[in-house]
């Protein structure tokens, strides 16, 4: 289920900020921002020169900048730029400008405990659903690289904060950090704790394996008492923790049974954080479409959704936070470059705003192949990119995470890109490594 880790982390000489980037899959639409990036740390060590941005994945040379991300992991590794700590778990602690504190700690799951597939029954599960064509380009770049280093951040539901919160406070008391820095381009300031202290350790086990108990299962979800406990939901990082899972699958077959117990692919270094903690903020992932006709677009939507749908124009100054939610109906707001509109779809159609319209989309670029869309994260975002010229952006509303784990227990994973957790900053930078092979 669990196992410490032995984690790599830049040596002293390294300039920390320069070293830790923003998840690759933000920003998909803004090459500025990578650019910008790629400029701030030039040549130095950097986790940027260790991932590919998946804006630059219909590049004619991805292949080649994923050989030379595998042969820049080497090279690290060899020049002596890691430093190995533990076994140990790292508790994190992000703090941003204009949101609460968040603490996650470090640890590797089993991946032989991940099923990411609708119908899962596993202790780690998806939270929503994994687009498999996503999956080989980062294989692609894991098949062959000797380190991973995660952006991917695991939920557990602890109300009583029985796992982490104990942890940060024995490390704030008692630990100096073993990094405190500033992140890059707003990403607020992160500090690490190392703990190696078996006493302490041994109790955040006994702690994680009570939230995977049956009984205490049933009785906070009230299921029947043969359904399989969840005791983690991906949060961030779904399709990176698949491709690991996927990397795994293909590995074991040429194993013995003692070989697959302690491989190190077995297993997938992620940041494990309580839904209950107050840096854990549920923000919507919008929708932008590319080279739209609006008026063809919103004419289509109507036909498909008949009765079941109302859309309305609103003024160009109207405040979206305005939108006042109706009984029984999901409002969905839309940008263009010259409309602006609420679109209310009833709630029959599915329980989720992006439930309800996603199939839409999907059905209307199967039909309409120059068309495109792309997920954003944060608002800001979303109405510059979206009030382009042949460009259409989609607003959801937020998800209320008090009944997110007893959404997915009863109803499986939500629909791709339902949701991300903070604006596109506030995401997981990389900074932690682990060796995988």
């Amino acid at each position: 289920m669990i196992k410490i880790p032995k984690i790599l982390l830049p040596n002293k000489n390294i300039n920390m900020t320069k070293w830790s980037t923003i998840a690759c899959d933000q920003y998909t639409s803004e090459l500025e921002y990578w650019k910008s990036v790629e400029s701030e740390v030039e040549n130095e060590p950097s986790t940027y020169h260790l991932m590919l941005p998946e804006i630059y994945l219909e590049e004619e040379d991805v292949d080649e900048r994923i050989e030379k991300i595998n042969k820049t992991m080497d090279k690290y590794i060899s020049d002596g730029i890691f430093e190995e700590k533990g076994p140990c778990i790292i508790v994190v602690e992000r703090s941003f400008p204009n949101a609460p504190t968040r603490t996650g700690m470090m640890l590797t799951l089993d991946l032989e405990d991940y099923d990411f597939h609708k119908d899962s029954t596993s202790l780690i599960r998806a939270t929503e659903g994994t687009v498999e064509e996503r999956i080989p380009p980062r294989m692609k770049i894991r098949e062959n690289a000797s380190i991973e280093m995660p952006h991917i951040m695991v939920l557990i539901d602890d109300p009583e904060k029985t796992v982490l919160e104990p942890l940060k406070e024995y490390a704030v008391n008692n630990l100096v950090p073993i990094y405190d820095f500033e992140l890059m381009k707003d990403g607020g300031h992160i500090k690490g704790y190392e703990i190696t202290d078996n006493e302490i350790i041994e109790k955040m086990k006994s702690s994680i394996l009570r939230l995977a108990d049956k009984e205490v299962f049933k009785n906070k979800y009230n299921t029947d008492v043969d359904v399989s406990p969840m005791l983690f939901a991906v949060g961030d990082g779904n399709h990176s923790l698949a491709s690991a899972k996927c990397h795994w699958d293909n590995i074991k077959k040429g194993l013995s049974e003692e070989e697959k117990a302690n491989h190190p692919a077995r297993f997938a270094l992620c940041e494990i954080v309580n839904i209950h903690d107050q840096g854990i903020v549920f923000e919507p992932i919008h929708r932008v479409l590319f080279n739209v006709d609006t008026g063809y677009l919103l004419d289509e939507l109507q036909g498909y959704f008949m009765e079941n749908a109302t859309i309305v124009n609103i003024p160009e100054d109207f405040d979206e936070s305005k939108a006042e939610k109706q009984e029984g109906v999901h409002t969905i707001l839309f940008v263009s470059e010259n409309e602006k509109g609420i679109i209310y779809i009833d709630e029959k159609v599915h329980t989720l705003a992006t439930g309800a319209l996603q199939p839409f989309l999907d059905r209307f670029l199967e039909y309409n192949e120059d068309v495109k869309i792309d997920y954003i994260h944060g608002l800001d975002s979303l109405k510059q990119i979206g009030t382009r010229k042949g460009n259409i952006g989609f607003i959801f509303p937020n998800l209320d995470k008090r009944d997110f784990f007893t959404s997915i227990v009863k109803n499986g994973p939500m629909p791709r890109k339902t949701f991300s957790l903070g604006e596109a900053n506030e995401k997981r930078y990389y900074l932690e490594c682990r060796k995988i092979k």
